[in-house]
């Protein structure tokens, strides 16, 4: 282990694991990682033609995927298995994955109880759930990181709906009780994006993206790459913060 915990300016030979492989930001973030030097998994859930093309687009070899369901704890520890046998031991784990939809806050019969399970299923439970499941492997690394992608929601308690600003503030809970648990050879943080160029939640289109980026004192919303940005450098430049939560909004949460 560097118990130093110094900079890297690299992620050579480093398995990297990513939850919601297949989205926006994670994609992003697999491009960003293998440019310096991290063999990506990918895992996701369905579409494994697009799941191997993503792969072999990144930058270096090595690079794969796993079909699993972060909602699904026996297929994440089977993953987890499959992962380590074929890529070797996980060093990194960034948590991608989640769901949301539209549902202002007003809006309390249309947050019906179905819809609040679903986002803690996917957001909260899933993002533990793959904690969880390679956890021994992070652990046995000896030098290791877990990056959550949480929300500004979590901080300012509106976003798509309160449950999804309620599940990231549990992230971040989550976030610290483990960089607790986990030290020193896991680090855990998680980075806090505000609104972001994707298609993550239904109904936002061009026209709210350049509405909502005028209000923001940088002057515009952020993008996949924005988030995976500050990824990349909890893995790199920020080794020595644990348990810290990364605000990456263009100044929206001021």
């Amino acid at each position: 282990m560097n118990s130093a915990f110094s900079p890297l300016d690299r992620l050579d030979g480093q398995t990297t694991v990513i939850t919601g492989g297949l989205g926006a930001i994670g994609a992003a973030t697999a491009r960003r990682l293998a440019a310096l030097g991290a063999r990506i998994v990918l895992l996701h859930r369905s579409d494994a033609q697009q799941a191997a093309a993503l792969a072999a687009s990144l930058p270096g070899t090595g690079h794969g995927a796993i079909v699993a369901s972060v909602t699904d704890s026996q297929q994440l520890h089977a993953a987890a298995q499959a992962a380590e046998q074929t890529y070797g031991p996980a060093r990194i784990l960034v948590n991608c994955a989640g769901f949301t939809r539209q549902v202002p806050a007003s809006d309390l019969e249309g947050l019906d109880d179905g819809l609040i399970d679903d986002i803690f299923a996917s957001n909260w439970r899933g993002t533990f759930a793959a904690i969880r499941a390679f956890a021994p492997q992070l652990q046995a690394a000896g030098d290791s990181v877990v990056v959550n992608v949480s929300s500004i929601a979590a901080g300012t308690g509106l976003g798509s709906n309160l449950a999804y600003a309620a599940a990231k503030a549990g992230i971040d809970a989550l976030t610290k009780g483990l960089a607790k648990t986990l030290a020193p050879h896991t680090r855990v943080l998680a980075v806090a994006p505000g609104v972001v160029d994707t298609s993550f939640v239904p109904g936002r289109d061009a026209g709210f993206n350049a509405k909502t980026g005028a209000s923001i004192p940088l002057r515009r919303v952020g993008t996949a790459d924005d988030v995976a940005a500050a990824i990349a450098a909890c893995c790199t430049s920020l080794r020595y913060a644990t348990g810290s939560i990364f605000v990456a909004d263009g100044g929206r949460h001021l």
